[in-house]
C-alpha cells in the first residue's frame, strides 16, 4: 500500500480544509437564503450558529481523523474497536460520493456558463437568458459533457496526492477565488443605488428574527461547513501532530463565513441597483444574475462582459475546491481498504461519480428518471441534505462526545496538554449537548415538522 500523504504546511491545512467547505453553498445558496430570511437578521443567526454548531462539529471530526490517521471508515472502526460505529464512516463515504455525482452536474453548468460568458452567449433580454438555460439544461449531451469534464478535472487533481495535488491546488484556487470575489464586490458596491443592498445585508431588522429564521440559519451553517460528509475527518487524517485543532477550526469557519458575506456584498448591491430580488433560489445564478449583470453594468458593455466572466470563473473555482474534497474521501477509502494504488482508487470514484452525474443530468430534462415522484437529481439532493448529512453529523458528535474515551478527546483537543485547556470543557459540553440538539432541530426542520 502506498504511504499516506500529509499536508506540508499550516496554510495548506487551512486553505485545503476551508476549500472543502467553501463552494456553491457560500456563493449561491447563502445569498438567496439570506434574501428569503430577512437579510442581516439571518446573517446574525448564521454567525451564531457557526460558532454554536460549526466549530465544535468540525473539531469532533478532526479528532476522529487525526487520532486514527486513516480513511473515515477505518478511523471510526479503530476508535470503536470494531463496533457498529464504523458504519458512520461508511455513511460519510457514501454521502460524499452521491453529492459528488449530482454536484458535478451543477458545477458543469457553471463551466458551460463560463464558456458562454467568454463567447458572449448569455447576453440578451430576460426571456432569452431563461430560454438559454432551459435549452441547455434539458439537452441530452451538452450538460452531461460539462459535468463529466468537471469530474475529470477533479480526478486529475486528486490523483496527484495530498501534497502535490490537493494542497497545491488549494493554495492556488483559494487565493484566486478571494481576489475575484473582492474585485466583484468592489464593482457591485460602486453601482448607483447599491447602498440599499448593503444595508439589507448588514443592517439588521430584529423584528425579522424568529424560530424559522433560526432553523434556516442552523441548516445553512451545517451544510456550509460540510459537516457529516466525512470530509473533515478524512482531511484531518493528513494533519500533523502539532496542528492546533481549535485554531484550525476557527480559521476555517472564519474564512468560510467571510466568503459567504462577500458573496452577499456582491449579489445584493447589484440586485438592488437594478431593482431585482436576489431571493430567487436555484435559478439565481443561471437566470437572475445574468440579467442583473447586464442591466447593472450594461452602460459600459465591456465591464458587464468582464464581470460575467469573473463571476462564473469564481463559481467554477469554488465548485472545484468542494469536488476535490468529496472525491478524496472515497479515494482514501479504496486506497487503504482495498490496497489499490491511488491512481486506480481515484478511478473507482471517478467512474461511480460519473455514472451518478450522467443519470442526474438526464433526469433534469432529457430523460424522465424519477424516484418517489422526484427527478433523480432532486432525490439525491434531498436524500443527502435532509437525511444523510444530519444523521452523519449527529452520529459523529455522539461518538466523540459519549463513546470514545474522554482522555483521547482531551489529548487531541489540547495536543497532549500543550494548548487550549481553558476551552476543553466548553467544547465537551457543546459536542455532547448543544450540537446534537441543534442537529435534531435541523433534521426536524428539513422534514417540515418544525
Amino acid at each position: 500500500m502506498e504511504q499516506r500523504g500529509n499536508f506540508g504546511s499550516k496554510i495548506g491545512i487551512v486553505l485545503a480544509t476551508a476549500g472543502s467547505a467553501v463552494g456553491l453553498g457560500n456563493i449561491w445558496r447563502f445569498p438567496y437564503m439570506t434574501g428569503q430570511n430577512g437579510g442581516a437578521a439571518f446573517l446574525l443567526m448564521y454567525i451564531a450558529c457557526i460558532m454554536l454548531l460549526g466549530v465544535p462539529g468540525m473539531i469532533s471530526e478532526f479528532i476522529v481523523g487525526r487520532h486514527a490517521q486513516s480513511n473515515a471508515a477505518r478511523a471510526y472502526d479503530k476508535l470503536s474497536n470494531g463496533r457498529p460505529w464504523r458504519y458512520v464512516g461508511y455513511l460519510g463515504i457514501l454521502t460524499s460520493t452521491i453529492i459528488l455525482g449530482f454536484y458535478a452536474v451543477v458545477a458543469g453548468w457553471c463551466l458551460q456558463y463560463l464558456y458562454a460568458s467568454v463567447a458572449g452567449q448569455v447576453q440578451g433580454d430576460s426571456q432569452y437568458v431563461q430560454q438559454y438555460f432551459t435549452t441547455f439544461s434539458s439537452s441530452a449531451w451538452k450538460p452531461v459533457v460539462c459535468g463529466l469534464l468537471f469530474v475529470l478535472i477533479t480526478h486529475l487533481v486528486v490523483v496527484r496526492g495530498v501534497r502535490k495535488g490537493i494542497e497545491k491546488a488549494s493554495k492556488w484556487l483559494m487565493p484566486i477565488l478571494l481576489v475575484l470575489l473582492v474585485i466583484l464586490v468592489i464593482a457591485s458596491c460602486s453601482l448607483p443605488g447599491a447602498i440599499e443592498g448593503v444595508e439589507f445585508l448588514l443592517q439588521p431588522d430584529f423584528s425579522k428574527i424568529n424560530s424559522h429564521v433560526l432553523l434556516e440559519a442552523l441548516g445553512q451553517a451545517f451544510f456550509s461547513l460540510s459537516l457529516g460528509t466525512a470530509c473533515l475527518c478524512t482531511y484531518a487524517s493528513y494533519f500533523s501532530s502539532n496542528t492546533n485543532l481549535l485554531h484550525s477550526a476557527a480559521q476555517i469557519a472564519l474564512l468560510d463565513t467571510l466568503i459567504a458575506i462577500l458573496s452577499g456584498l456582491l449579489i445584493f448591491p447589484a440586485a438592488a441597483s437594478v431593482g431585482i430580488s436576489a431571493d430567487s433560489g436555484p435559478s439565481l445564478i443561471f437566470i437572475t444574475l445574468p440579467n442583473v449583470f447586464q442591466q447593472a453594468f450594461g452602460s459600459v458593455a465591456i465591464v458587464g462582459y468582464v464581470v460575467s466572466i469573473m463571476f462564473y470563473a469564481l463559481l467554477v473555482f469554488a465548485a472545484l475546491t468542494s469536488t476535490i474534497s468529496m472525491h478524496e474521501i472515497g479515494t482514501a477509502f479504496f486506497t487503504e481498504e482495498l490496497k489499490l494504488p491511488r491512481k486506480y482508487a481515484a478511478w473507482v470514484i471517478t467512474i461511480v461519480a460519473s455514472v451518478i452525474c450522467l443519470l442526474c443530468s438526464w433526469s433534469v430534462g432529457a430523460i424522465d428518471i424519477e424516484v418517489l415522484g422526484l427527478s433523480l437529481m432532486d432525490f439525491c439532493d434531498q436524500l443527502t441534505a435532509n437525511f444523510m448529512l444530519p444523521l452523519g453529523g449527529m452520529l459523529a458528535c455522539l461518538f466523540v462526545g459519549w463513546y470514545i474515551p474522554k482522555q483521547v478527546v482531551h489529548d487531541e483537543f489540547t495536543n497532549y496538554d500543550q494548548q487550549n485547556h481553558r476551552y476543553y470543557q466548553i467544547y465537551l459540553f457543546a459536542v455532547r449537548y448543544v450540537c446534537p440538539i441543534c442537529i435534531i432541530l435541523v433534521f426536524l426542520h428539513q422534514l417540515g415538522i418544525l
